[in-house]
């Protein structure tokens, strides 16, 4: 089972190994037909939008017809996805492998499925570690593999990408068993996945809510640096694939040491307020830092750091705040229209950013970013000086601190 579990390790890894290869050099390939943000914006909300939309189809579909069946598909759509990215020979094909490359990688909730199926509830928690693990290392080894090879030309890094998740797709078609048994199949119903209802719901409760809107802030800010900061370090500095590759890699580097090690120091001693409203403070002077003193290349880095160590602190600690909060028994829903409300964030952001870059100059994102954070950062702090009461599911949500 250990094989079968590094095996579905393997396409979470393939299909990050694709985004973190995706974003630092997709400015570049965009370039050879448009040299516009907003662009470069849609294509990254494009590929956020196809996993924001097919994610919960897979995972029907998956308790349908077996697990095996649609990640051996995801790992074969994924080879085709970067295959496109290197033969896209107008905007309009970069864009189909994109949205190809989105919907191959929204495995991970069948991948999720497939741990929870093959392990005990005592060893689960170290299955779903071993795909967070794999996560981090793909996003990285993209970054890290788009920039050193970018330099033989920018069709090298997508074509490598090709082989390894063909690779892997092959070699699970032959050593992957399906972990999912006949009589354990559900035929869930494949109508559209409503994604408003969750987040309008957990936005209800009047505890959680000024949580939530800053995770809104927060994400679409970064979202709108995820998405163009390649482009900044382009005008301001210069700076071709492979160096913006090398601050990808750093921010990963930064953003795992302080969930890994930083967090568990400081958690018990500052607490999650303390460390939600410090995380988002001190993303918000980077931004700002940026935005407003940011001539000389090597400071970018300093700011980056300081960027990763904020979000690092401060996302783990609103969400454990929002699960506190949620009340007894609400957990899971308010989780999950977090999560809904992220994803929106992620759509929104790119293509907002890409306008403002466009329209003001590469300074105005990052300015209006730490504007953004500055103002979740007022909403978390007042709203976690207020005492919460927990309450029981039958007694009225609306009363919650």
């Amino acid at each position: 089972m250990n094989r079968h579990r590094i095996i579905v390790a393997g396409s979470v890894l393939i299909d990050m190994l694709g985004y973190g290869l995706i974003m630092p050099l997709l400015p570049f390939i965009a370039r050879t037909w448009s040299d516009d943000a907003l662009v470069v914006g849609l294509l990254g909300s494009l590929y956020a939008a196809m996993q924001l939309l097919v994610a919960p189809i897979l995972g029907a579909v998956s308790d349908r017809i077996g697990r095996r069946p649609v990640i051996l598909l995801c790992l074969f759509g994924s080879a085709l996805a970067y295959l496109g990215l290197a033969l896209a020979d107008s905007l309009w094909f970069l864009a189909a492998a994109i949205a190809l490359g989105g919907t191959a990688g929204s495995s991970m909730p069948v991948a999720q499925a497939y741990i929870a199926d093959v392990t005990a509830p005592s060893e689960r928690a170290r299955g779903l570690g071993l795909l967070g693990a794999a996560f981090g290392l793909g996003l990285i080894g993209g970054a890290a593999m788009g920039g050193a090879l970018s330099q033989y030309g920018l069709a090298i890094p997508p074509l490598l990408a090709s082989a390894i998740a063909l690779l892997n797709a092959l070699y699970a078609t032959v050593a992957l068993p399906e972990s999912l048994p006949p009589e354990r199949r559900r035929p869930q119903p494949l109508r559209p996945y409503n994604l408003l209802a969750p987040a309008l719901s957990a936005l209800q409760l009047p505890a959680v809510r000024p949580l939530l809107i800053a995770v809104v802030l927060l994400n679409i800010a970064f979202a709108g640096l995820q998405s163009n900061i390649a482009l900044f370090t382009l005008t301001r500095f210069g700076w071709g694939p492979e160096q913006n590759a090398v601050l990808f890699v750093f921010v990963g580097i930064c953003a795992a040491l302080t969930q890994g090690v930083l967090l568990g120091h400081l958690q018990p001693h500052f607490g999650e307020a303390r460390l939600a409203s410090g995380g988002l403070g001190l993303m918000a002077l980077a931004f700002a830092l940026v935005g407003w003193a940011l001539y000389t290349a090597w400071l970018l880095f300093p700011l980056a750091a300081m960027l990763a160590i904020g979000m690092g602190l401060a996302v783990p600690a609103i969400t454990s705040l929002v699960s506190l909060r949620a009340g007894y028994g609400r957990q899971g829903a308010v989780l999950g229209g977090m999560q809904a409300l992220v994803s929106f964030a992620l759509l929104i952001g790119p293509i907002s950013f890409g306008l403002i870059f466009d329209s003001f100059g590469p300074d105005a994102p990052y300015l209006t970013s730490g504007a953004l954070l500055a103002g979740a950062w007022v909403i978390t702090t007042l709203a976690l000086a207020r005492p919460i009461v927990s309450f029981h599911p039958s007694e009225n949500p609306e009363a919650q601190v």
